[in-house]
């Protein structure tokens, strides 16, 4: 494997991590993102890494392109071509609604309704043809949409996932036409039954194809010119990585890729300093996204919301995501209530204490007020502004019309914040069936090792388990990542009496169909994987449980007995009396690379003493308190700490609470034991 880089492209910092496995050298960047053109920010942290483009090997890249373009309704402007009668199917949706209060809330589905064409045609949920295509209404569809000045196309007909044959007429159809590369089959994206999920992954990805892949062909030129020789690598959010060659017909799997790199860093991490079972926590700039790993694997799902009926339909790492990063702005709602996010300062003009011109307070301009954060030198900027500034905006936004001091405004803040982030916690474990308690929590981006003691206290949560980079843990990800294909084909029958030689004849093929896009790829990987997995659900129910299969052979008996298990554990329920039905079957192909080994970030040698720089005030509880300073690269291996304590270093700041012990182990883990007394804030 020799040189590796992972580039993680957030909303306020772009990451760079480089592994050489031969000298076991490593080297990181971090650089602000370029908004405006974020290949920009990518070259530079590439130059700023100092090893020559074409001494890279593996170049592996986690981008938010896409889930930005969805959330900001920035997406390429997209045509839909469905089945006569269902125009409106992207508005169907399903009986929620955007708030839990009122009636207040709209929906803005992704292609507009006069970009949204009909043809005749018509299958049954069995795929039997009801009504023949017309191709002449193709045909004047596809040429209306040219005229409108569509930039991509989806083909989404009625029950295709069963049966593609009209689709697939269509989509040919379309392409010999199409004046550029971004036509797509709805069948082609995701084989699963609910017409409005399909129909919403379908004009996510026709949404976002065009400038995904745009994006990365305009890296992938620059850095060629750089010298750059192999193929560039996408991360998926699966969890695994695909070649930018696959982008631009597989851009919905893009979608939250640089979260899932960082999920996947902390399992691994996790597993190598023996915790089988952890709560992510990833705070950056932006957002807080929160994940679980179960006996050492990402917890995957493949029911997601992007937002407010916009569902996708892909297998990806189960996160949750809120608005409050390290840059939320807070302020005074309506009534009178303090909150925080989901606004962010962004990269620019960013928090008030980095002087470039933000003057709304964040969670970083409390944490600066507190002590917690270095007032000489921080990340993301060059220069500091003065703490007087930040404390005239604390009061003056926060304090005034809370009747509030500046040090209560700021100690507000956090409490504010430590709330939402917990609340993600719960949503991703308690309301799951977890128990927090049985899990360590792995905090990471540049934000989350500042709040992770608080977050533990409140949720009960015995240890902490810092990483030794946590705001490069996505990148990290990148680097750690395997290739990865995931294929789904809805059965929809009846367990019992189901003829499994017909479930195994789909297994085979969706196994085959991934050893195929490994080839096309033209990856170097090793031994490849094929994992098969089956969503099950008794029938009149509308959501699934998935299962995993034991062995080659599709013993129904035995995955009927291990849904019946999930189940139980699940909700505490036993259904007998009920028709256990198999909706999907799934496969999922992996070409496993080198592995990389996570010693070789073991600290050097060396005394606490000598890593301690010294000491400040920081606001813990209601009072100041005397904390110690440490330079997170001098801790030696074994190194104690105990709280309070502030453990700085070029991407993160760890605060160590008062009641907390902590050890370094031997890849550089900082693992913390909390004290359950009542929290600090």
């Amino acid at each position: 494997m020799s040189v590796s880089v992972g580039v993680d492209v957030g909303g306020t910092f772009t990451d760079f991590l480089m592994l050489d496995s031969a000298t076991g050298r490593f080297a990181t960047a971090k650089v602000p993102t370029t908004v405006d053109d974020r290949s920009r920010g990518f070259l530079q942290g590439i130059d700023e890494l100092g090893v020559p483009a074409d001494a890279i090997d593996w170049l592996v890249h986690g981008t938010t392109a896409g889930t930005n373009a969805v959330l900001e309704r920035k997406g390429a402007r997209a045509g839909l071509i469905t089945t006569r009668g269902f125009r409106d199917v992207l508005e169907l949706g399903r009986r929620t609604r955007p708030n839990a209060y009122g009636l207040s809330g709209n929906f803005k589905p992704l292609i507009e309704r006069r970009l949204r064409l009909e043809a005749t045609e018509r299958m049954d949920a069995q795929g039997r043809v009801v009504t023949p295509l017309s191709e002449s209404d193709v045909r004047a569809a596809v040429q209306q949409l040219i005229d409108e000045g569509a930039e991509s196309l989806v083909i989404h007909f009625l029950h295709s996932y069963v049966n593609d044959e009209h689709e697939a007429a269509a989509v040919r159809i379309a392409r010999e036409m199409w004046p550029n590369e971004h036509v797509i089959a709805g069948h082609e994206i995701v084989r699963e039954m609910r017409e409005f999920e399909r129909g919403s992954t379908a004009a996510i990805h026709a949404s976002i194809s065009p400038i995904v892949s745009q994006y990365i062909q305009r890296v992938a030129s620059s850095l060629k010119d750089k010298g750059f020789r192999n193929e560039l690598l996408v991360m998926q959010a699966n969890g695994g990585m695909m070649s930018s060659a696959l982008v631009a017909s597989h851009a919905a799997h893009t979608v939250m890729s640089g979260p899932a790199g960082g999920v996947l860093a902390s399992a691994e991490i996790a597993k190598a300093a023996g915790f089988a079972n952890i709560i992510t926590g990833d705070m950056g700039g932006t957002s807080f996204d929160v994940a679980l790993v179960v006996d050492g694997k990402p917890v995957i799902t493949a029911e997601k919301d992007l937002a407010y009926a916009v569902p996708i339909r892909i297998p990806m790492i189960d996160m949750h995501t809120v608005g409050a990063g390290g840059g939320s702005l807070a302020h005074i709602d309506k009534a009178g209530m303090l909150r925080v996010g989901p606004e962010s300062a962004g990269s620019f003009p960013g928090p008030i204490g980095y002087d470039r011109g933000g003057e709304r307070v964040t969670i970083t301009d409390a944490n600066f007020f507190l002590g917690r954060l270095n007032p000489g030198s921080v990340t993301g900027s060059n220069k500091p502004a003065p703490i007087a500034r930040i404390e005239a905006a604390l009061s003056e936004q926060i304090g005034k019309p809370l009747g509030l001091d500046a040090t209560a405004a700021a100690s507000a803040i956090i409490d504010v914040a430590i709330a939402e982030l917990a609340g993600a916690i719960r949503l991703i474990s308690i309301e799951k069936g977890h128990d927090p308690r049985d899990f360590a929590l792995m905090p990471f981006g540049g934000a989350g090792p500042l709040h992770a003691i608080a977050i533990a206290r409140e949720l009960g949560i015995p240890r902490v388990l810092v990483p030794r980079f946590p705001g490069l843990t996505s990148a990290l990800g990148c680097v750690l990542a395997d290739v990865r294909h995931d294929f789904v084909q809805t059965v929809n029958l009846p367990m019992r009496g189901i003829d499994g030689n017909a479930v195994v004849a789909i297994m085979r093929q969706q196994a085959a169909d991934g050893r195929a896009l490994l080839a096309e790829e033209s990856v170097d990987v090793g031994q490849v994987d094929v994992v098969h997995e089956f969503d099950l659900l008794f029938k009149g129910q509308s959501h699934v449980l998935r299962v995993e299969m034991k062995g080659e052979a599709f013993d129904a008996d035995a995955v009927l007995d291990e849904f019946v298990r999930a189940y139980k554990q699940r909700f505490d329920l036993e259904l007998p009396e009920m028709v256990p039905v198999l909706a999907n079957v799934r496969t999922t192909v992996i070409g496993q690379r080198e592995k990389v080994d996570l010693s070789i970030f073991r600290p050097s040698e060396g005394t606490l003493a000598s890593a301690e720089t010294g000491t400040r005030d920081v606001y813990f509880d209601g009072e100041w308190r005397k904390a110690r300073i440490y330079d997170r690269d001098s801790l030696p291996l074994g190194a104690a700490i105990e709280g309070p304590a502030i453990v700085e270093q070029s991407d993160s700041t760890l605060v160590l609470d008062p009641g907390t012990t902590s050890r370094v182990d031997e890849y550089g883990n900082i693992v913390v034991a909390i004290d359950q007394t009542p929290a600090a804030n």
